[in-house]
């Protein structure tokens, strides 16, 4: 019990130090492939720190055949949109309180209009999703491929933003901080260590979480929706934390929204092919109250009436949905 303790403290402290050094060369990859800020947090950075949760779930799937074991998979891969809906954004808006004077926590309208329509087309494959775990048909598995398309289509409309003002330059590179603009091989180096050093300690995380799941007695369709998408989902939230205390709200929300078009997409094609896609009551509602939290923020962004107070309420959903699961 002390050691998993131990190792679980020793993954968090490692990930978010590895973060700290991610977050700082990404943005440097994004200003060297003259990206927007948006495609720099929701294709870069998401697709750094989605990789976790894909691999939960590959491994999942892959591990055998067994329906407990596909379970583990599928809930795996409905847990991550889950948390990052609820406790992504709801973090965001927590540290913009926590963190920034109110002059600072108003959010741009640009930033505003495009977090809402990420929320829509997440809320458009993620409902497909829904909808065909809940009929079997032949020829199921090719859908697989509709997903991944969705997913380049969004990576292309990503790739073609621009920002409206310039982005200033990110702090100094840590592996090379008295360059001015430092190379791009240093900025690969940086960043590609810091993301193996992140994925690693998320994967021990993971391990320490699911041993301490075991000890309190969850059972593994329970430890996959809740506990395994809070720790593969470390990084996300790890990179929140640091980009909003650094006044970067933008790069925040853009890594949320990013990682949860990976998460409707990507693991669900894997399920697709490897599973009969098929959920569960528990599965249900955990999807539906993803699809709940998403459409009231989409609301709420769309209609610029969201405020840093307003999202933090967004955790509530991921609580609420603990607390319902625990007394059922």
């Amino acid at each position: 019990m002390l050691i998993t303790l131990l190792l679980f403290l020793l993954s968090a402290i490692t990930i978010y130090r590895a973060c700290e050094y991610f977050v700082n060369g990404i943005e440097w990859v994004g200003h060297h492939f003259r990206l927007s800020q948006s495609a720099t947090g929701s294709l870069l950075a998401a697709l750094g720190t989605a990789l976790p949760e894909c691999i939960v779930t590959l491994t999942a799937l892959l591990m055998g055949q067994a329906p407990a074991q596909q379970q583990l998979g599928i809930g795996a891969a409905l847990g991550g949109p889950l948390v990052l809906a609820t406790l992504g954004y709801g973090a965001v808006g927590l540290l913009l309180l926590l963190c920034m004077s109110p002059a600072h926590r108003i959010m741009d309208r640009e930033v505003l209009h495009d977090t809402a329509r990420d929320q829509a087309w997440f809320i458009g494959i993620f409902l497909l999703a829904v909808l065909l775990g809940t009929q079997t048909f032949p020829g199921k598995a090719w859908l697989a491929s509709l997903f991944v398309l969705v997913y380049l289509a969004y990576v292309r409309r990503e790739l073609r933003q621009t920002d409206r003002h310039e982005a200033p330059l990110p702090e100094p590179l840590r592996l090379d901080p008295h360059a001015g603009i430092p190379t791009l091989g240093k900025v690969l180096l940086q960043t590609l260590t810091a993301l193996m050093a992140m994925a690693l300690a998320a994967q021990l995380f993971v391990h320490q979480l699911e041993s301490l799941g075991e000890l309190a007695g969850l059972s593994p369709v329970l430890a996959a929706l809740l506990l395994s998408p809070v720790a593969t989902e470390m990084p996300e939230l790890m990179n929140v934390l640091l980009w909003v205390r650094q006044g970067k709200y933008r790069l925040a929300l853009a890594n949320v929204s990013g990682a949860m078009m990976i998460q409707s997409t990507i693991p669900k094609a894997f399920c697709l092919l490897f599973t009969p896609w098929l959920l569960d009551d528990v599965m249900l509602a955990s999807s539906l109250v993803t699809l709940l939290a998403v459409v009231l923020l989409w609301w709420g962004f769309r209609r610029e009436w969201m405020t840093a107070g307003r999202l933090a309420l967004a955790g509530l959903f991921y609580l609420g949905f603990c607390g319902w699961l625990l007394a059922s």
